[in-house]
């Protein structure tokens, strides 16, 4: 993975918000994203499964409404809305853990524009931990390697996607990317200390390796 951190962080839009879901309060994420592709190429490049394994992740399960996918080492959940090539909605399960994403691509000039919202209960001890940036950031690497695979028609080494928060443009660019999320959450009325905090912890834990190394 290549590019100039700061313009890389600076692609993106960040939104924190607050909703509710069954009477229990919830975060919301948004990231929003303008990519160079006309909007049927890039619904393709985000719902096939051909194509996802080349930025994201390998995916195996039924993918229409109803059906249960899963994201190799990673979440599953059902398929609950597809409007082809405008939207598509799916839970997001990892364990006992159930969030929801929203994924709407709006045609932008010669551009698409995506927006993805990711709604979670989250538990409060783990919001002053870490804040937005635990699932923004991750959000963030990954419309990366969708960026890539959009401007080079390849697939995204997986090796060097894997890498990239342990190399010195990564780190920058997760540490831009969390501090920008935490001023998403400033915005939405979180202090701002304690916000920043947040995203320094959220950058140690994107770029330091569970062996200390990074």
């Amino acid at each position: 993975m290549a590019g100039d951190p700061v313009q890389l962080a600076g692609l993106v839009v960040r939104e924190v918000r607050q909703g509710t879901r069954d009477g229990t309060p919830t975060r919301i994420a948004v990231a929003r994203r303008t990519y160079a592709t006309d909007q049927r190429d890039l619904w393709e490049a985000i719902t096939s499964p051909e194509r996802i394994p080349r930025w994201f992740l390998p995916v195996s399960g039924d993918l229409r409404v109803g059906g249960r996918y899963q994201l190799e080492g990673n979440a599953g959940g059902v398929v609950e809305r597809c409007d082809e090539p405008d939207l598509f909605a799916v839970t997001w399960e990892m364990g006992p853990m159930v969030s929801w994403l929203t994924v709407r691509l709006v045609a932008a000039g010669a551009g698409t524009t995506l927006e993805l919202t990711h709604e979670a209960h989250v538990d409060p001890d783990l919001w002053t931990q870490f804040g937005p940036g635990a699932v923004g950031v991750g959000w963030d690497l990954a419309l990366v390697g969708l960026g890539l695979h959009i401007d080079s028609g390849r697939p995204v080494d997986p090796e060097s996607g894997m890498a990239f928060t342990f190399t010195t443009a990564g780190k920058e660019f997760v540490q831009l990317a969390a501090a920008r999320w935490a001023e998403a959450a400033v915005a939405d009325g979180e202090e701002a200390d304690a916000a920043r905090a947040a995203a320094e912890r959220t950058t140690h834990f994107y770029t330091v390796a569970p062996d200390g190394t990074g």
